[in-house]
């Protein structure tokens, strides 16, 4: 990408907080291309002047000053990185001071604590919801006394990926149930679906979005048709409608936020992992 600003995510970690503020930063400048890349697990002076040639490299090929957004602890290897010219954005720095006046406590300079494996038992969570969410998936097994939501709709219509991102990031137990033809035939809720009408969550999206995503995965089939695309959105909606069951269009909805309004809908408080 010649000619876009090239912007790095440095850490000590994984860099997943890095990149997660970095670009939720980015976005807030339209008009402006980056060239986005992460080095991750930058523990040493010897990975840290490594990281110091690559962006030294980057800005010269580009022609512009890099950015580098910095979670790195260690104050040295900070120095070391400073040394690239980039732009540096030390996402700790302006919040330490004011907490250790305010906690009256040093703070402790510890790699990998916000996404490595220090609690076994929110780890173990997160393993577990995973795993129902895996064998939950598109009404393979119909148990549902466990799940913490449900969610319902026509295939394609974003169910597995939100499962899994809840299962993840926020340890829940989400299933997910595709309505087939005979359910969007019925008047009322498919009757395994009843008794768990409380945990239901209804996912639809616009047929012309559903008709290219089902086209990439069945080109040519019914199953992939306009007609088939709408027949069985107007189907769900309706049935949403009449059951009383939330419903949220993903079209143009990222998978965050469709979990995130899952959880509020459904009063599931869970802090983020």
């Amino acid at each position: 990408m010649a000619g876009a600003r090239p912007v790095f995510y440095v850490s000590d970690g994984t860099g997943i907080t890095a990149e997660t503020i970095g670009h939720s930063l980015l976005t807030q400048f339209t008009g402006v291309e980056f060239d986005t890349r992460r080095i991750a697990f930058v523990d040493s002076v010897e990975k840290a002047e490594a990281a110091v040639a690559e962006i030294r490299r980057a800005g010269q090929a580009a022609g512009c000053r890099p950015v580098v957004v910095n979670t790195v602890v260690d104050p040295d290897l900070n120095w070391l990185l400073a040394e690239s010219g980039a732009l540096m954005l030390d996402l700790f720095a302006p919040f330490i001071a004011p907490l250790e006046q305010e906690l009256g406590v040093r703070r402790e300079a510890r790699v990998g604590h916000a996404h490595g494996l220090v609690d076994f038992a929110a780890y173990e969570q997160r393993i577990n919801a995973t795993n129902y969410a895996l064998t939950h998936d598109d009404g393979m097994d119909i148990h549902y006394d466990d799940a913490d939501v449900i969610l319902v709709g026509v295939s394609r219509s974003g169910k597995t990926p939100t499962c899994l991102y809840m299962a993840l990031h926020y340890g829940v137990k989400a299933a997910n149930y595709p309505l087939t033809e005979e359910d969007l035939e019925g008047t009322e809720l498919p009757k395994r679906l009843v008794r768990h009408r409380r945990k239901l969550f209804g996912l639809t999206i616009d047929p012309v979005r559903l008709q290219q995503i089902r086209s990439e995965r069945k080109p040519n089939s019914r199953y992939a048709t306009l007609e088939t695309c709408r027949r069985e959105v107007a189907a769900a909606e309706a049935l949403f409608r009449q059951e009383g069951v939330p419903a949220l269009s993903t079209t143009h909805t990222s998978i965050e936020e469709i979990a995130g309004k899952v959880l509020a809908q459904q009063g599931i408080h869970r802090h983020m992992f």
